[in-house]
């Protein structure tokens, strides 16, 4: 009778460290530096919750694309959405996770954050390369306030393949003919003038660095670097400051389902209140997960992101996921994605 009871016993424990481990994997992800501030906030309450440990490396869309399209990783992320085509070649599966807003930043003496006003056109002239002092009469003209010196300026790009630089320069195509006939829009583009920053956080650094420079950065590194940034006017006409409630405005309209793999571009939308230059951040995982345990946890991962981990994106400037939208990215996650065998891999 001992022995029995101590057997079951054994068994027991055997099968509860087994839980246990099954719970506690550690999965990796590459790619878009945009959401990697809220990324690395959600790893780390994740893995004292759970034991799990989510190693996110930022290394731009380009990059993230690259590696979950050749399996060196566990999830990619990229903010420039991957095409139809590109998804079904590559039997991906993409969903958005958060979004957020990029912003131009400037390093100006006595300007402060939020003070400087820009327009879209404004803006894409001084990338251009049209608009090349501070002074200008352009600039001056949407800013008759401010003291702005007669200084040259520092234009800042990012230098690696960039969701973020899709963003700004897509925006740029929308507001300025000249610019998208130019240069357009991509991850990388053609740069009329200026020097390169690799990712959110060598951009953020030259520009706070380099006196009379403008870059652009996702919202929270502007305010983790202390950068100012510049108000923007919307397609309304109106002049609004990044923040949550702008970003949200501006998703507020959006129809995920109207392009494929959710890849809903949101730069340039209509509201009074409406961000110009705000972006969602994707998510890409293979539809046939060869390592179905590491599949299932990326997935157990970002279900723990979009119940728990809201008010850590909304602390951070970020605006989660409706939760509507993340039960239809659920849907997907139960009918999509795959063992080998052609098991669901999550339910």
């Amino acid at each position: 009778m001992f022995k029995r009871v101590f057997k079951q016993l054994s068994v027991g424990v055997a099968l509860s460290a087994a839980a246990l481990s099954a719970q506690a994997i550690d999965i990796t992800g590459a790619g878009a530096s945009f959401p990697y501030p809220i990324y690395a906030k959600w790893a780390a309450q994740y893995q004292q919750e759970t034991g799990s440990r989510i190693n996110y490396q930022s290394i731009g869309s380009g990059g993230g694309q690259q590696q979950i399209i050749a399996r060196t990783v566990d999830f990619g992320a990229s903010d420039d959405p991957m095409k139809a085509a590109d998804l079904e070649q590559h039997n991906l599966l993409q969903f958005p996770a958060i979004i957020g807003g990029v912003v131009p930043v400037v390093n100006v003496e006595g300007i402060k954050p939020g003070e400087l006003k820009l327009s879209g056109a404004v803006l894409a002239d001084i990338f251009l390369s049209k608009i090349k002092k501070w002074d200008d009469e352009a600039i001056k003209a949407l800013n008759p306030d401010l003291k702005l010196p007669s200084a040259s300026i520092i234009v800042v790009h990012r230098s690696d393949g960039s969701g973020t630089t899709f963003n700004w320069t897509n925006y740029l195509s929308k507001v300025s003919p000249d610019w998208k006939e130019t240069v357009g829009e991509g991850k990388a583009v053609k740069w009329p003038t200026g020097q390169g920053g690799k990712g959110n956080e060598g951009v953020a650094a030259y520009v706070r660095q380099l006196k009379n420079s403008i870059g652009y950065v996702e919202y929270a590194y502007a305010k983790q670097n202390q950068l100012s940034w510049a108000q923007m006017q919307n397609k309304d006409g109106q002049f609004v400051q990044p923040s949550e409630q702008t970003f949200a405005a501006a998703a507020a309209n959006a129809d995920w389902n109207s392009a494929p793999g959710m890849g809903v571009v949101l730069t340039d939308e209509p509201g009074a209140e409406s961000w110009p230059i705000t972006a969602a951040s994707f998510i890409l995982v293979h539809k046939s997960q060869n390592k179905p345990e590491n599949g299932k946890a990326v997935l157990d991962f970002f279900d723990w992101a979009f119940k728990n981990g809201g008010k850590m994106a909304v602390e951070l400037d970020y605006v989660p996921m409706p939760e509507s939208v993340a039960d239809q990215i659920r849907e997907k996650w139960r009918t999509e994605v795959k063992s080998a065998d052609g098991a669901p891999v999550w339910n």
